[in-house]
This record gives structure tokens, C-alpha cells and sequence, in this order.
């Protein structure tokens, strides 16, 4: 178990960075602007205004969007030009230069002759006009950010969001939570199609090497959000575009080295726009890390092609995401009795303890405008996947494999060592179809999508100790999971005022699910199970001044079981769909040299699924439904131009995550029965209630450097706020330097890049689990966590033809 001493100095250095956080969130506001530009943003044929639209200060990340009367108001920096860059989807992005910082702005926008790709992801995207809390991330931010770590890294300053990495260094396995949610309740989608797994619910990034690299824009919407395809989002929703336009014909050449004999290999390149309208673009990656963790390797290879035919009013694309990845398991986490002496510990020793997984994306998207204002898409999408993981099992029961007992030298063998695969060949495939109509007063989204998921699972055994009545690659469990998803949703947004706004979405989901289970005799057999859910949503928008929007929402999101609720239970223990009231408020602004933002939130959950421990009808330890549990916080976001080459951006997320009361279930093996322990009032698991992320922004020429801090707090392992079960809180800084230039005769622009993560070298755990058991009179326990990297580094050179 780890020492005191240990938690007390964390908590010591933590505090510093939230106090210093909470100050600058709460008073840092007060500076006063200087080359301050204002203005508004309309289409040039209609003199409509256009909310949402992207004002950026040339050669600078200075940037800001406007409101829903398209006003806006930004604070220049001295060391970027005079010059903005104004864009919005649909039109032609415009150069402004100013030369007369007392007039405000009046820039005309001309529709685009093509269709942008954007278009694709509008029906799921919030703007300033939607009610919702949201966090943009652009193509440049994520740019910037990525030196071949997976996504769920280059999101963990996103507020309330919190990443980790099974192998320890952000390469191979690694996850994401927000709001303290599991990844299996977070919604993500690429370009609209779903991406969780219709089965399990979870998103593996391991799947999709360098993913990034092909991330044009990215939506997180916090809380329930509004409605997507795919499973329900019950702690946030991930919308992620891949691809736009280059008009000119372009290519880019990365490599990247770093700790851990992690390597990154990139190569991008482009046709740009051609003379009869079609654009190609493709991306070749391999990534190799030996991964913190000992043995914790990552073998892993990428690729994306993209072919679009782009006119006045349409846009036809077809893209290819494909990935391949072998790692080394570590899974099991570090048991916390080795963490002291050796927190890189790999249990397992096996020299092929391999995952091994191919994933192949193919969407068509087709977007036609119908008129000025009515605009339709529609998407077909196939997704194959298919691997197996390999693992040695140490006196393992010949039972489990269909293996029936021997006599071996006058002694029965009931057990020997074993080595298995355990197969996925999976299908999914489906269509989405929605229309967009929009006014001056009126914005009304309405489509819908249907998908099917056919996945075999099925194990083998490769290789027995001791073996009586099988061969080589007997199959032990041979099945099938067949699973339709269906769904319809309109949303609208009315402007009643110039000022206020009303927001409106509903949604009707159909599942119908059929796979292998058990019934009340306990027999296996295929069985079926259909639900329905209404997800209701509206919220209001008041705009008290230009830059500056109040709103608050109310939504309703159900969710199903996971196929493991339901193949390892009868009708009769089968848990209930959980059910998720959401309400969300907030106020946002943007002052041109500062910005500031908090949102409150509230998340009620009816039958949530959690770990108690209980044993159901058929001897399996899973989730069960607690009548009432919610999540309740305050996010605070802001951002500080100090001077002209300093710049501060932060945010808070204060929350309190409770179960009134539960039941858990501990065996006991004297017994042999399971004792009861009641709670309550007790922590939700893996729910730190603070996180906090600061980051200060040094600019001189060409230099950029970025000195990154995140704390977050206690979190318990399972849901009994025992101490002895939790993850110590942490507070680790980032810094990334960072050298442009454009001077080298051969190249447009050259990148020098590095980044030095946990630049303190602070020890520290990102998640784990626990389970016990009373034997002889006590209680045994056991706690696994996830070590993350001490001091390492990525430095990465880009080359821009």
C-alpha cells in the first residue's frame, strides 16, 4: 500500500496550481483592451448574419466567432498582422486588412462555388445558437498538439475530460472520460457514422493509428447534447470531421522520435482542387512505442484515401480509413504492492500475450444543395473488423474448454496450462440521411440513420499442457451478435428576438438485438431483446451584448445494456435500460483580450448501470441498475491576453458524483455465501471531483512555447469512498516548444517540435479497479492501477511542400 507521506505531498503541490487557477479563472478578467476590432458578418446576396462564422488574425491562432446576430469583437496581437481571415462553412473564406481600428467592420460573405466538407457534420454540431456546452478543437490545435499520441491525449485540456493510457505513454490502448463518465456512455462519431462498438459500447483508438492526422475538426459536447447516430451520449458526445478541400496541390512529410523507442512516420499529400472538380487526398503512418510499461509494445500501421468531386451545389466523397495494430497486453494494470519498486511491472511474461486487430472504414457521403437555404445529405458506411487476442492461461480448467477430464498417470488432470485466441469478425454497415432548411428566423434540422452490426465471436485453442479429446484450433465457444439501431430526430432553432432564441430536438431510437444467452432453465440459447427510447431536448439562447450568450437546456437520453448484460444473464437478472435527465446552464463571453465561460450542470440517472459485485442467477458478477445516482458541477473556462506575446487559457471543473445508497456484494469463501454491505451517499467510481487545466502561451516570431498543467483529484476505485481504494490525486505540467519557418527554398513551411511530457517527473496512476473476497476471516484485497510515463519526450520534424 502506499505511504502517507506520499499523499501529503501531492496535496501539497496540488494546491498551488488550483488556487493560482481559481484566482486567474475568478479576477483575472480586469485587463483592458488595446487594438481592439469589432464588427459583423453577413451573406453578401441576403445581408442575413451569419453566427458561428470564424474570424482569425492572420498568421496567428488569435481567433474568435460571432454571435447569433454575427457581431463580433477581437483583440489583436502586435506581433500578427492587420490583416483577418473571416470563414464560414458554405462561403468563401475572405481576407480583411484593417486600416482604421475606430470603424467597425462590416464584412459581406459570397457563397462558396463548392460544397465544403463540413457540411457532413453540421446536422450534429452545436453552434453559439444551440443551448449546449460544447468545446471546439480546429485542424491547427490539433496540429499542433499531435507528435503520435492517440486522441484522447490531445483532448485531455478539453474541460472535465481525462485520459489515460494502458501502456503508459499515450501509444496503443488508451482512453478517455468526461464528467468522470467510462468511454462505453461517451458518443463519438466520424463524419456522422458511429464509431463505438455496437457490442460493448467502447471506442478503441488503438484501432485507428494516427488518426489524428486525418482530424480536419472536432465537437465535444458535454453532457447529453444534441441528437447523433448511435449509441446515446450519457456523459458526452465526440463529433469529429475528417478531410477538407485544399485548393492547391499539396505534401507533408513527418517523423517524430521520442522516449520509450516510440517512433512516428507520416507522410500526407493531395491532388488540390483539379479542372474537372475532383480532389484526392491519402495518408500513409506507422507508429512504434515499447510503451512505458514493461513489454507494453505497439506495433501499429494506418492508412486514409479520400476522393471528392466538389460543384456549386454538391459534394460527392468517398473515403477509405483503414488500421492495423499488434500490442503487447497490459490490460491487467500494475498490481499496487509493486508500485513502489517496480511501477512498470508487466504480469504477464508470455512472449506473444499479443492483441491483434485490423479495422477498415468506407464511407460515401453525398451532400446537395436544394436551394440557397435547403441542404441534403446522405451517407452510406461499411466498417469490417477483424483479430484476436492471445493469451497463455496457467492451470486453467479443462472444463471451460470442452475438455473433459483424464487420467494421467494414475492422477485425473482437471487443469493444465493452456493457450488460447479469442476471436472478433465483425460487420457494420448502415445509412445516414438528414436535410437541413434554414432562414432568417428559423434553422430546422430533421434526418435519420439505420445501422447493422453482425459480429462472430468465437475462441480457439492453439495449445494445451495436457490434452485429452481436442486438436489444434478447437473452437471452445463458437457465436453470433446481430444488432439494428434505428433512428429519427428533428431539432429546431427559432429566433424570436435578434436577442433570444428557442431551441427544440427530439429523437425516436429503435434497437433490436439478437445473440447467445442464457434462459430461466439456464440453457444457452439465441435469444432476442427489442427497446424503444424518446429523447426530448429544448433549451433557450439570450444574447445579453455582442460576444456574450446566456442559455440553459433540459435533455432526456436512455441507453441499453452492453452485450455482457446481456449474454451472461437470464430474463429474469437482465438489468433495466439506463435512463439520463440532463440539465445544463451557462453563460459565455468573449471580450476580445479575455474570454470566460461557466456552465453549470446537473445529471440525473434513473436504473445506472455500476459494479456491485453481486453474483446473478447464472454465477456472473455484472453491473446491476441503482435506482438514483447523479453528477453535479460547475465548469469554468477562460482565457487572458497578459501581454503581447503571453497569453493564458484555463479551465475548472468542480463536481460532486453520488449513489444515495447501494448494496455491495463481497464473497465469502468460509462461507460460501455473499455477504452484504450497505452504503451510502458513497463517490461514483473514477469521478475525480476536480479537474483543472492551465496553459500559458509564449509567442516570439516564429517560436511558440506552451507550458501545460493539469490537476486532478482523488478518485475511487468502485463505489464505497473507501480511501484504501482510490488513485492519489496528481498534478503533472507538459511543456512543448515549438519553430516555424518558411524560409528553406525546398519546403513551404518547416515544423520543429518538442515535447516533454510530466516535466517534473511526477509518479502518478491515471486509473485502475479493485476486487476481494473474505477468506479465512478477513478480507482480501486487491488493487491494479495504470502507471503513467515519468519524464519523457517526443521531438518531431515536419516537412510542408
Amino acid at each position: 500500500m502506499r505511504t502517507g507521506t506520499r499523499v501529503r505531498i501531492l496535496g501539497k503541490r496540488a494546491s498551488i496550481p488550483v488556487i493560482a487557477t481559481l484566482l486567474v479563472l475568478l479576477f483575472g478578467f480586469s485587463a483592458t483592451a488595446q487594438q481592439t476590432v469589432s464588427g459583423t458578418v453577413a451573406d453578401a446576396d441576403s445581408g442575413e448574419p451569419l453566427p458561428g462564422a470564424t474570424i482569425l488574425q492572420q498568421g496567428t491562432s488569435n481567433g474568435t466567432s460571432t454571435d447569433v446576430s454575427g457581431n463580433f469583437t477581437l483583440e489583436l496581437r502586435t506581433d500578427g498582422a492587420r490583416v483577418l481571415e473571416v470563414r464560414y462553412i458554405g462561403y468563401r473564406t475572405r481576407t480583411i486588412e484593417i486600416t482604421d481600428m475606430s470603424l467597425a467592420l462590416e464584412i459581406d460573405l459570397q457563397p462558396a462555388t463548392q460544397l465544403s466538407d463540413a457540411v457532413i457534420v453540421s446536422a450534429i454540431r452545436s453552434d453559439e445558437s444551440t443551448p449546449m456546452s460544447f468545446t471546439n478543437v480546429s485542424r491547427e490545435q490539433i496540429e499542433e498538439r499531435n507528435l503520435g499520441q492517440d486522441l484522447p491525449f490531445l483532448l485531455q485540456s478539453a474541460p472535465s475530460v481525462l485520459a489515460s493510457s494502458d501502456a503508459g505513454a499515450g501509444v496503443g490502448y488508451t482512453g478517455i472520460r468526461v464528467r468522470g463518465v467510462d468511454p462505453t456512455r461517451i458518443n463519438v462519431t466520424i463524419n456522422g457514422i458511429p464509431l463505438n462498438d455496437s457490442e460493448s459500447h467502447g471506442v478503441f483508438w488503438v484501432n485507428m493509428p494516427d488518426f489524428a492526422s486525418s482530424v480536419e475538426s472536432l465537437q465535444i459536447q458535454r453532457g447529453v447534447g444534441t441528437s447523433t447516430n448511435g449509441q446515446a451520449a450519457f456523459g458526452a458526445s465526440i463529433n469529429i470531421s475528417t478531410g477538407a478541400l485544399n485548393y492547391d496541390p499539396y505534401a507533408e512529410v513527418t517523423n517524430a522520435v521520442g522516449s520509450y523507442n516510440t517512433r512516428r512516420h507520416t507522410l500526407r499529400a493531395g491532388t488540390g482542387l483539379l479542372n474537372n472538380g475532383w480532389a484526392f487526398d491519402a495518408r500513409l503512418s506507422h507508429i512504434e512505442s515499447d510503451g512505458y510499461i514493461d513489454r507494453a509494445f505497439s506495433d501499429l500501421s494506418s492508412y486514409a484515401v479520400t476522393a471528392s468531386r466538389y460543384s456549386d451545389r454538391s459534394l460527392l466523397t468517398f473515403k477509405i480509413l483503414s488500421g492495423r495494430e499488434q500490442t503487447y497486453q497490459a490490460w491487467n494494470g500494475v498490481p499496487e504492492s509493486a508500485l513502489a519498486d517496480n511501477r512498470r511491472m508487466n504480469e504477464f511474461t508470455y512472449e506473444n500475450q499479443t492483441d491483434n486487430y485490423r479495422q477498415d472504414h468506407y464511407q460515401l457521403h453525398y451532400s446537395y444543395r436544394l436551394t440557397d437555404n435547403w441542404l441534403a445529405n446522405a451517407s452510406l458506411h461499411y466498417t469490417y473488423g477483424r483479430g484476436y487476442f492471445e493469451e497463455f492461461r496457467a492451470n486453467d480448467r479443462l472444463s471451460t474448454y470442452g475438455i473433459e477430464p483424464f487420467v494421467l498417470s494414475d492422477e485425473l488432470i482437471t487443469r493444465t496450462d493452456i493457450i488460447r485466441r479469442r476471436w472478433l469478425d465483425n460487420h457494420f454497415y448502415g445509412f445516414v440521411l438528414n436535410t437541413e432548411y434554414s432562414t432568417d428566423r428559423f434553422r430546422l434540422v430533421a434526418g435519420g440513420a439505420y445501422n447493422e452490426y453482425d459480429g462472430d465471436h468465437f475462441g480457439e485453442v492453439i495449445w494445451a499442457r495436457f490434452a485429452n479429446n481436442i486438436n489444434i484450433r478447437d473452437r471452445y465457444y463458437d457465436n453470433n451478435g446481430f444488432k439494428t439501431d434505428g433512428n429519427l430526430f428533428a431539432k429546431l432553432t427559432w429566433n424570436l428576438s435578434d436577442r433570444l432564441s428557442v431551441y427544440g430536438d427530439a429523437q425516436i431510437r429503435r434497437i433490436y438485438y439478437e445473440f447467445l444467452g442464457f434462459d430461466r432453465t439456464l440453457d444457452e440459447i439465441t435469444q432476442d431483446h427489442e427497446l424503444w427510447f424518446f429523447n426530448p431536448k429544448a433549451g433557450l439562447v439570450y444574447q445579453l451584448a455582442p460576444g456574450q450568450r446566456l442559455y440553459t437546456s433540459f435533455s432526456v437520453a436512455g441507453k441499453e445494456p452492453t452485450r455482457r448484460e446481456y449474454t451472461r444473464s437470464t430474463p429474469d437478472s437482465r438489468p433495466s435500460p439506463e435512463r439520463l435527465y440532463n440539465l445544463e446552464a451557462g453563460w459565455q463571453a468573449d471580450f476580445g483580450n479575455a474570454s470566460a465561460g461557466i456552465n453549470f450542470y446537473y445529471m440525473h440517472y434513473v436504473d445506472q448501470l455500476i459494479l456491485t459485485g453481486e453474483i446473478n442467477d447464472v454465477g456472473q458478477a455484472i453491473r446491476n441498475n441503482v435506482p438514483e445516482s447523479h453528477r453535479a458541477g460547475v465548469e469554468l473556462e477562460g482565457a487572458l491576453r497578459l501581454t503581447d506575446w503571453l497569453q493564458w487559457s484555463g479551465n475548472l471543473t468542480l463536481s460532486q458524483n453520488r449513489i444515495p445508497e447501494y448494496t455491495e456484494f463481497v464473497d465469502n469463501f468460509d462461507t460460501g455465501i455473499q455477504e452484504q454491505i450497505e452504503h451510502r451517499n458513497t463517490d461514483i467510481s473514477l469521478s475525480p471531483g476536480l479537474i483543472s487545466n492551465s496553459q500559458f502561451r509564449l509567442t516570439y516570431g516564429n517560436f511558440t512555447a506552451d507550458f501545460m498543467s493539469r490537476f486532478v483529484s482523488r478518485q475511487y476505485l468502485d463505489n464505497t469512498s473507501n480511501r484504501d481504494r482510490s488513485i492519489d490525486p496528481f498534478f503533472v505540467s507538459d511543456l512543448r516548444l515549438s519553430y516555424n519557418t518558411s524560409r528553406l527554398p525546398y519546403a513551404n513551411r518547416v515544423n520543429l517540435s518538442l515535447l516533454v511530457n510530466n516535466i517534473f517527473n511526477e509518479l502518478y496512476e491515471s486509473s485502475g479497479y479493485t476486487f476481494g473476497w473474505i477468506a479465512g476471516g478477513a478480507e482480501q484485497r486487491f488493487n491494479y492501477f495504470y502507471p503513467q510515463a515519468e519524464r519523457n519526450f517526443l521531438l518531431q520534424l515536419s516537412l510542408h511542400f
